[in-house]
């Protein structure tokens, strides 16, 4: 079983930055994919920012210039630098993965428990 857990949310105010890891743990063969999405209140989740199967960054075109993606393979950890931070990206950050578990065939999806971000104005 594979285990994806979120750190580094937090308060922060307008105009701040806050940098959000996600540490992927358990019996880990290959990891696909990984990235975050969030969700606001009353809103559906959306992409934020993720790695592709080809090592590609994809954004959302409201994080672009903003935030950075970056990761550390050695640890299966994945941060994203969030700077000039709005009150607009408020919301429950989760961290997600596309992984293979040893002694699969194929690829499951994880998600985290989430992390909170909170931008006042």
């Amino acid at each position: 079983q594979v285990q994806l857990v979120e750190s580094g949310g937090g308060l922060v105010q307008a105009g701040g930055s806050l940098r959000l890891s996600c540490t992927a743990s358990g019996r880990i063969f290959r990891i696909n994919t990984m990235g975050w999405h969030r969700q606001a209140p009353g809103k559906q989740r959306e992409l934020v920012a993720t790695f592709a199967s080809d090592g590609s960054t994809i954004y959302a075109d409201s994080v672009k210039g903003r935030f950075t993606l970056s990761r550390d393979n050695a640890k299966n950890t994945m941060y994203l630098q969030m700077n000039s931070l709005r009150p607009e990206d408020t919301g429950v950050y989760y961290c997600n993965g596309d992984i293979r578990d040893y002694g699969l065939t194929y690829a499951r999806p994880y998600v985290g428990q989430g992390t909170q971000v909170t931008v006042s104005s």
